[in-house]
């Protein structure tokens, strides 16, 4: 072979095995490049979850403590559990009107990281109240004359909004529930078996073995509300709300016989020593309560009806401490606007067992008692309605996020909202 061929040979060599360097070097570099970002992406993650980790962290925290923190500083909370994926710190930062409002609120501040990825997640969060339920009962039986009784939801019974018990559900015929229902008992007492006598509509399914809501005894903080600024009364006294935003009042301790005055300012009316007798139309926001019972006797309304007017201000709180009566004298077709609260024992109809049927008692609002009361009687093989009312609750969705005054607060929080807030290049 020439010389000139072998150096061209060598030449050719040297090329190739240049390119081949090139493709592995540049293979080697997109590897690296992949990898990196792989692992960022992992980091990122990673960081994601433990940000997430600060915000459950941070609300067992709250439900832990006593009552809702106080002040107006954004405070950091100690050291949380570890995790292993990344670490986080977490920010609590109470809204600025908290000292003048009742349910307060707070902006859960979460910085997570894994690596050299940070994910910042910010959750707002209020004080939970009892009024975030259309129906709410400790168990769905009652007591009557020294024995315990189940109470029923039969055909034409209908529900709309979150529902939950303590114990479990009793079901005739074909009830509709329009919302979640949730019990703590792991089973729904069918009076026929179940399907297909007993069919229910569960339209947002149903969740059995739930987690237990304890229910309060006592007004306290309505009570000491009524005393301090607003409204307290020796009972027994009848109210009658006004369209015009005040009340007639009758109370003999007061010697006031049907005198109107204004609702108490800061919305808070508490009865002592007596029932207190409610009915008419409510301008404005109120919360009345007694520790003995609270009686219905005709329809209880808004002066803006939230069902077709939802920026209605409207709102009515009613909580016995006792016993929350519809009595016999109420009209056919009862209608009441309002969450109500019996929180020893029950809301249930004078007579209940006392034919004729007499309509439907529609409650735009909620009804939360101890012991659930009866409302009426059916005939058990064709579910006929043959005393007192049909059910027809109907949540009233501003309830969750404005309750009435000084309404009881179930100890939890309720999320408002949830964000990650956009990322500096520094930060990501």
């Amino acid at each position: 072979m020439s010389k000139d061929r072998k150096g061209f040979m060598l030449i050719a060599s040297y090329f190739v095995i240049a390119v081949l360097l090139i493709l592995v070097a540049a293979y080697v570099a997109r590897s690296v490049s992949e990898w990196r970002a792989a692992e960022s992406d992992k980091n990122s993650v990673a960081a994601f979850y433990a940000a997430e980790s600060g915000i459950d962290y941070a609300l067992n925290w709250l439900r832990s403590q006593g009552s809702p923190p106080a002040g107006t500083v954004p405070f950091d909370l100690p050291a949380g559990p570890s995790i292993e994926t990344g670490t986080y710190n977490v920010i609590i930062d109470p809204y600025n009107d908290n000292p003048t409002t009742y349910l307060k609120k707070y902006k859960i501040i979460s910085l997570g990281q894994s690596g050299n990825s940070r994910r910042q997640l910010e959750y707002v969060v209020q004080v939970d109240s009892f009024a975030r339920y259309v129906w709410l009962t400790d168990t769905e039986t009652f007591r009557w004359y020294g024995d315990r009784y189940a109470v029923y939801f039969v055909t034409g019974d209908l529900l709309t909004g979150p529902t939950h018990t303590n114990g479990h559900y009793n079901i005739s015929g074909d009830p509709v529930f329009n919302d979640l229902v949730t019990s703590v008992d792991n089973y729904i007492n069918y009076l026929h078996g179940g399907p297909p006598d007993d069919n229910p509509t569960f339209a947002e399914g149903v969740q059995l073995g739930a987690e237990p809501l304890p229910l309060p005894s006592k007004a306290v903080d309505l009570r000491t509300a009524a005393v301090q600024e607003g409204m307290h009364i020796t009972g027994p006294a009848t109210i009658v709300f006004q369209a015009n935003g005040t009340m007639n009042v009758t109370c003999p301790h007061e010697n006031w016989d049907n005198e109107n005055m204004p609702m108490p300012a800061n919305g808070a009316l508490f009865v002592t020593g007596g029932d207190l007798t409610i009915s008419g139309t409510v301008n404005g926001r109120i919360s009345v309560g007694t520790n003995r019972n609270v009686i219905i006797s005709d329809n209880l309304l808004y002066n803006t009806d939230p069902r077709t007017n939802p920026e209605s201000t409207d709102m009515l709180g009613i909580i016995a401490e006792r016993d929350v009566i519809i009595p016999q004298t109420a009209p056919y077709d009862l209608t009441i606007l309002a969450s109500i609260m019996a929180m020893d024992d029950s809301l249930y109809v004078e007579n209940w067992s006392s034919p004729p049927a007499k309509g439907t008692l529609t409650v735009y609002g909620g009804i939360i008692q101890d012991e659930r009361g009866p409302i009426g009687t059916f005939n058990s093989t064709t579910n006929q309605k043959v005393s007192g009312y049909t059910k027809n609750y109907i949540y009233d969705p501003r309830l969750c996020i404005c309750p009435p005054p000084f309404y009881p607060t179930t100890g939890d929080y309720i999320g408002l909202s949830w964000r990650e807030p956009p990322q500096t290049p520094e930060e990501q």
